[in-house]
């Protein structure tokens, strides 16, 4: 089976200054994957690659099976899950229309365009499932961090894809409203055995139970690929973020703990 994204040997260069170096990526149906690192590492970057929003300077990409290069990164994009806490909505658009703009691929509601009945019937599913029923009809602005964030992987889920990029989506959150939203991404992976994802952070306790795969960047430049387990541990996360610290895992669930100085 076509892996769901490839990346070989990718260098991205901006101003004679290297941001990425010697990367390589093989995401598979039903993987979920953690993009890890400090800031400035190359996550974001890296994530929009993956996304088809930007083009290696050296090297492949290939997502679905399309190389970037070589097909129409807008067209492509639309089958594509991406979710950007930092969403440009100014409209005071309601979380059932904001969650309908992902068949349109557009930040606000297409004028005169009309989803078909199965369409609204998806949305209101999407909604319920990301524990949003009671918000279904509240306005954007009077939203939480945390209900906007669920919102918007509804939105993304709208197109049914085969690849959803989640880049920081807990960021700004408090400790009840981050956990809501990874039991969420728990529940969508588990009930989407297909998907495949991405997620980008630079803190382990926002990685979701259900995290399969761990890229480590520093500088970057890989410094760890490979099942969580193998990547996510004392040794690469120290040498990653530059600093000692102790990994535990309990019930799934990542916690990183400093070592103390001697």
């Amino acid at each position: 089976m076509t892996p769901v994204l490839q990346v070989s040997d990718v260098d991205l260069v901006r101003d004679g200054r290297y941001l990425l170096r010697s990367i390589s990526l093989t995401v598979r149906e039903g993987e979920h994957w953690a993009l890890l690192g400090a800031n400035g590492a190359g996550k974001s970057t890296l994530l929009g690659l993956l996304g088809a929003l930007t083009h290696p300077t050296r090297g492949t990409v290939d997502v679905l099976g399309h190389r970037l290069g070589r097909v129409d990164m807008r067209k492509l994009r639309s089958f594509l899950g991406h979710i950007n806490p930092r969403h440009p909505l100014t409209s005071p658009l309601s979380v059932f229309e904001v969650v309908l703009t992902g068949l349109t691929n557009t930040t606000e509601l297409v004028p005169r365009w009309q989803p078909a009945a199965a369409e609204r019937e998806r949305a209101e599913r999407l909604i319920r499932m990301l524990g949003l029923a009671g918000q279904r009809d509240a306005r954007w602005p009077t939203l939480s961090q945390g209900e906007r964030g669920r919102a918007l992987i509804a939105r993304a889920l709208m197109p049914s894809p085969r690849l959803l990029l989640l880049d920081e989506p807990a960021t700004g959150l408090d400790v009840a409203a981050r956990e809501q939203l990874l039991s969420s991404v728990d529940a969508l992976r588990r009930d989407h055995p297909e998907l495949a994802t991405v997620l980008v952070t630079h803190h382990l306790e926002e990685l979701p139970a259900s995290t399969t795969h761990a890229l480590l960047l520093r500088e970057g430049q890989c410094l760890a690929s490979g099942t969580a387990d193998d990547v996510v541990t004392t040794d690469h996360i120290s040498k990653c973020f530059d600093h000692p610290v102790r990994i535990t895992r309990t019930e799934g669930r990542w916690t990183a703990r400093a070592e103390p100085l001697v």
